[in-house]
């Protein structure tokens, strides 16, 4: 473990942080996702085989620790407090002229930046370092989400020193405390992969990017948020220690040296009239970027002005948001259709007449998400609605028009029988499920479902060959799709020879895709791609599936009691044990594909760690533990191997001491680790 291995290291980092800037930042990758991908798992096999040498900011430590117990409150030290927002151009002016007024004849101008519809988190640098993230809570105190931000990409864990930075008046170092704020999001492409995968679980799809952002950032599982892909631009200043900026310019120049992404849609203007020539322009650039935006903040740039001009109790008296109005339309609802999902759920459907143009593309019809919904807004069959696209991507009716409710509107009743079966419907909450596993709807869905990239990915197993691999009956169930042949595939409709070899090929392959991918294909209600792989870890066998209790379920980190009954009764009650031994009859695995590290002095043992340790940080000692073959545990159980606990352990030590775990400190576990001994 000499300096070459040291070298090596910093030489990858480097090469994927570039890579990284030139993918997030600058949208112009040099490589491929494959490319990039090897570099990081030559990274990752680098640093297990030396976890000594594991850094806080190694790209590897982007994917997201353990589940967290709750956020820790953070008190900002100057405060995030919110901006005046207006709709009307004449408040623009008025605004001006209050600048004007209060600033007594100064010469000044503004900076225009587009308005993100996201949630606002303020990034605290120590040395460089990133150590705090927080979100704007009160304004006053927000949450500690650190482990979440880290797995931003476009959030830097460590930022660049620019030692000679090109033109202008910039620190010589980077400045000892640094608070960057911003904005995190979810492009709309994202926002669309979520929902699918929430339709695929048979969950209700999210409103909208702004609201899934702000769940996202608040989950207790970092893995989960790391999934997510969520993004970050810059848009203020907190504390800053060592540095004075003069404009905001210039702070957002010197971001852009550390490391982080600047909007290209960020413009000064010398006066307000430029300020709404910017404003009318950006209306139309806004709807071909990747996010959403909702509008335009005007703020003054140079810094000494805006403390001039100080804020009310509740807004900054140097900057203003032009907020656009929302696209919508106004149509009739001339039906509601049913359709049934993988998992049973029969979501109502509306079809529109005439269909409306909305950003850019004809919507004819929009999902009602579910009957509670179309309580809470009270639609009716043949009512006038207002649409709205969620992001400007996915349609949903905004409310009724009540005013002109028509004499023939139909209150919309659940459907007591399943559309595709005739199953008589069950109620469950604001959903209606059908409960028979044959119906051929969700049969069609399932199969796609199982084929599909994130699950088995096997590939050319589209819509149309579903369709008429069902309706030939070759295929009445799961299993049956790895006893069709060659020949079957080819009879199908255009269905060409190469076609039918690519089909076949991806099946057999798909078989070595592993527990964890098997569970998550199953469509299995509430289970994810997530928990499935959770799940195939603490329990890797189908043996080992079928003596498992909701109790043993629920105990794996991040299984909750829904999940844990959905998976049981899936498995006892709805023939999901029979589905997975018939699958293994033709040749399916059912173990995990990815095993944890086999050798080394952890190896299937539980490691939970508690108290404040002298030689490494929290994540620091789970990533060391991982490496090792352990597993790090977040919390004390039966299943726990053993507890390394440091100063001021809590209730961990106590509740392993009642259960009997074994207890040592971090230099008995240090010493057990070098020597491999138990």
């Amino acid at each position: 473990m000499g300096k070459s291995v040291e070298h090596e290291l910093d030489l990858l980092r480097d090469e994927i942080r570039r890579h990284d800037e030139l993918y997030y930042q600058h949208a112009k990758p040099e490589i491929s996702d494959q490319a990039y991908d090897a570099l990081m798992h030559k990274l990752n096999d680098l640093e297990q085989a030396h976890p000594d040498l594991i850094t806080p900011d190694s790209p590897t430590q982007r994917v997201g620790g353990s589940p967290l117990r709750a956020f820790a409150a953070v008190h900002h030290g100057i405060p995030m407090i919110s901006i005046d927002n207006t709709y009307s151009e004449g408040e623009v002016r008025e605004f001006d002229q209050r600048v004007r007024k209060l600033l007594e004849g100064q010469a000044f101008s503004y900076i225009c930046e587009p308005k993100i519809d996201g949630v606002s988190l303020s990034l605290r640098y120590e040395k460089g370092f990133l150590t705090q993230a927080a979100t704007r809570g009160d304004g006053e105190n927000g949450d500690d989400v650190t482990q979440n931000a880290r797995t931003i990409y476009d959030i830097p864990l460590r930022l660049s020193d620019p030692k000679n930075p090109p033109g202008g008046d910039f620190p010589k170092h980077i400045p000892p405390v640094l608070e960057v704020r911003g904005e995190t999001y979810l492009t709309r492409m994202q926002f669309l992969t979520i929902n699918q995968r929430q339709e695929a679980m048979g969950e209700e799809a999210y409103a909208n990017p702004r609201n899934t952002a702000a769940g996202t950032l608040k989950l207790l599982d970092p893995r989960t948020v790391a999934a997510r892909k969520l993004r970050f631009l810059p848009h203020g200043q907190g504390v800053v220690e060592g540095f004075e900026f003069s404009t905001y310019q210039q702070w957002l120049t010197y971001l852009k040296l550390l490391g982080f992404p600047i909007s290209e849609h960020i413009a000064p203007a010398e006066d307000i009239d430029a300020a709404l020539q910017f404003i009318h322009r950006f209306n139309d650039q806004r709807k071909d970027l990747p996010y959403d935006t909702d509008g335009v903040v005007v703020k003054v740039n140079v810094l000494a002005q805006r403390q001039q001009l100080g804020t009310t109790s509740r807004a900054p008296r140097w900057c203003i948001a032009f907020k656009y109005q929302p696209e919508q339309a106004e149509t009739q609802l001339a039906r509601v259709v049913f359709q049934v999902g993988k998992t049973g759920t029969i979501t109502p459907v509306a079809e529109f007449e005439p269909p409306v143009f909305i950003s850019g593309t004809q919507v004819y019809r929009a999902s009602l998400h579910n009957f509670d919904e179309i309580v809470r807004k009270d639609i009716h069959l043949h009512d006038r609605v207002i649409v709205q696209k969620a992001g400007e991507v996915i349609p949903y009716v905004v409310g009724v028009v009540a005013a002109k409710r028509p004499a023939d509107a139909q209150v919309i009743a659940p459907p007591t029988l399943c559309p595709s079966c005739g199953s008589s419907a069950v109620r469950d909450g604001g959903f209606v499920r059908c409960p028979n596993l044959a119906c051929p709807a969700q049969r069609e869905e399932r199969l796609l479902f199982f084929g599909a990239r994130d699950q088995m990915d096997i590939e050319n197993l589209g819509p149309a060959v579903v369709q008429q691999l069902l309706a030939r009956g070759l295929v009445k169930n799961l299993p049956d799709l790895y006893r069709v042949t060659l020949q079957d595939v080819a009879g199908l409709d255009r269905m060409g020879e190469k076609s039918a070899a690519t089909l076949i090929a991806a099946i057999a392959e798909s078989k070595s895709r592993g527990l964890e991918r098997l569970l998550g294909g199953l469509g299995i209600l509430h289970v994810g791609v997530r928990t499935a792989e959770d799940i195939a870890e603490n329990f890797p066998s189908v043996d080992c599936l079928a003596k498992a209790s909701v109790a043993d379920f629920q105990a794996v980190e991040g299984v909750g009691e829904v999940v844990a009954q959905s998976l049981h009764r899936f498995l006892h009650e709805l023939g999901g044990l029979e589905l997975l031994r018939e699958l293994e009859s033709v040749g399916v695995k059912a173990t995990p594909a990815r095993v944890r590290q086999a050798s080394g002095p952890l190896s299937g043992k539980t490691v939970v760690v508690t108290g404040k340790l002298q030689h490494y940080a929290r994540h620091e000692i789970k990533a060391l533990i991982e490496s090792l073959g352990g597993k790090a545990g977040e919390s004390v159980s039966k299943n726990t191997t053993l507890v390394v606990a440091g100063e001021d352990a809590g209730s961990k030590l106590e509740k392993a001491r009642k259960l009997g775990v074994e207890v040592i400190d971090e230099e008995e576990f240090l010493k057990r680790i070098a020597s491999g001994s138990r």
